[in-house]
């Protein structure tokens, strides 16, 4: 509309009235269509997103049941102050006795006392720990925290870590093993270049220790050994001896991990530890299932009510309808269990009654399961050459909930209409200000006319009555 409008000057026609009446004629039947059309593709999309939301908990409340590995679980009784212990489904059903003999150390051996000023000797310090090695170039001006900072600062060092430890005599250099067990003992040779003896604990052969020969009076042990190297140890139903570099035993019994805490004195009590079979995990997704599907039907009702009531937004709809008949086909089917046998849903005790509502008739899913679990599994996941139920159903509603699938599409079809709809809506106001423009001007213009019209009229009339014999009659 022009910034400045008027009533009709000349002619006394209501301009802005006559104008806006023209105006909103044109507006109305558009943005009453336009408005139509915006709430039914709002309301598709909150419909659509709201199945497919209810197809997605359903989708989620069965992921467990088509998960092989949550089947045959195993609940592990028996872990105390001195092992811990934990299973897969591999650890067979029974009991054992576990004695820990021995906790894992680490090799720590410690030098003779130096002061801090002391110099240590001069040539090359090999660290040896399993198959690894490592040389320290020791000058003949480096103290013992040099050799320290050496040791710890070498690249190649991944094995051992060097301290200082300061008693009443003075420093010593402790070096510890960073693995427990007997295979990551500490061995330490030099290459004296200050007196050419390697081993005369003079010089820096003070730092020698080697006992890796079977012959002991080949051992050299100028360094003390402050804590030996230990494997664990632990026995088994009192017979059984297990040795490990660290305090974890993996799948020393078929499917059963146990670590060592703390090594039992003879007057404790053995630990005993046992497995026994859990399926409870089965009963809870069903349940799960059971009622996230209970959900969706409920939402499929009042989205596809139809009647002399008001309908749902999804009457008639093809893929509301779609969806819950490929569901209910699918409740019906019998799956394979292996033998030849198939089961159905039914026969787990998941009934559907007149109106489609699920139920679950827990003892007799816990019979079945506690009678074959197996085929259980089976009719849930399926085979490698062929799905179960569970994995079938996940395989449907991905179908129609994934970023790509139907639903999406659906979704984004709408967005793209509603976007192009107000598209629509920006040009057509566009329109309405180009017409609104476009008729007062022509009314304005039509009004000056009228005006100057009049004006003539009128002077016209006086110069008439102003004319010599010219005499007005009046009535």
């Amino acid at each position: 509309m022009p910034d400045l409008t008027f009533t009709g000057i000349g002619s006394g026609l209501q301009v802005s009235e006559i104008v806006n009446a023209i105006v909103g004629a044109e507006t109305a039947p558009y943005v009453s269509r336009s408005n139509k059309q915006q709430a039914e593709i709002t309301t598709d999309i909150s419909a659509v997103g709201a199945l497919k939301s209810a197809l997605e908990n359903l989708n989620d409340s069965i992921t467990d049941l088509a998960d092989a590995d949550n089947y045959q679980l195993r609940t592990v009784s028996g872990a105390d102050s001195f092992v811990n212990i934990s299973s897969s489904k591999d650890a067979q059903i029974g009991s054992y006795s576990v004695e820990v003999d021995a906790l894992a150390q680490s090799h720590k051996v410690m030098s003779g006392a130096f002061g801090a000023d002391d110099l240590v000797g001069e040539g090359t310090l090999n660290i040896a720990i399993a198959d690894s090695n490592f040389d320290i170039i020791v000058s003949s001006d480096n103290t013992l925290s040099d050799i320290r900072d050496a040791i710890n600062d070498s690249t190649d060092n991944d094995s051992v870590i060097a301290t200082i430890v300061t008693d009443d005599a003075g420093q010593h250099l402790i070096m510890t093993s960073k693995e427990t067990g007997l295979a990551n003992a500490i061995t330490t040779t030099v290459t004296d270049t200050g007196d050419s003896d390697n081993t005369d604990n003079l010089g820096l052969s003070r730092l020698a220790y080697d006992v890796s020969d079977p012959n002991p009076l080949n051992h050299v042990k100028n360094l003390s050994e402050v804590t030996e190297a230990l494997d664990a140890q632990i026995t088994i139903d009192g017979s059984l001896v297990v040795t490990n570099s660290n305090n974890e035993f993996k799948n020393v019994i078929d499917g059963v991990d146990i670590i060592a805490k703390k090594a039992h004195d003879t007057d404790d009590d053995i630990s005993q530890i046992s497995f026994t079979e859990n399926n409870k995990n089965i009963q809870s997704g069903v349940e799960k299932f059971v009622e996230s599907y209970n959900d969706l039907k409920d939402l499929s009702d009042r989205l596809g009510a139809a009647g002399e009531g008001a309908n749902g937004p999804l009457a008639g709809d093809s893929l509301l309808r779609g969806v819950m008949n490929k569901l209910r086909q699918e409740f019906s089917e019998k799956f394979d269990i292996g033998g030849g046998d198939s089961l159905s849903l039914s026969e787990l005790g998941i009934q559907s009654d007149q109106y489609g509502v699920l139920s679950l008739d827990i003892d007799k899913l816990n019979e079945y399961v506690d009678s074959d679990v197996g085929g259980v599994q089976q009719f849930f996941v399926g085979s490698d050459s062929e799905n179960g139920f569970a994995s079938t159903i996940k395989e449907l509603t991905e179908f129609y909930t994934d970023s790509d699938g139907i639903i999406q599409n659906r979704i984004d079809s709408r967005t793209t209409q509603l976007d192009r709809l107000e598209d629509d809506g920006l040009a057509f106001t566009r329109r309405m200000e180009a017409l609104e423009a476009r008729l007062f001007a022509q009314y304005n213009a039509m009004d000056l006319i009228v005006a100057n019209l009049t004006a003539t009229g009128s002077y016209i009339t006086a110069q008439l009555d102003n004319m010599p014999g010219v005499v007005r009659q009046n009535n």
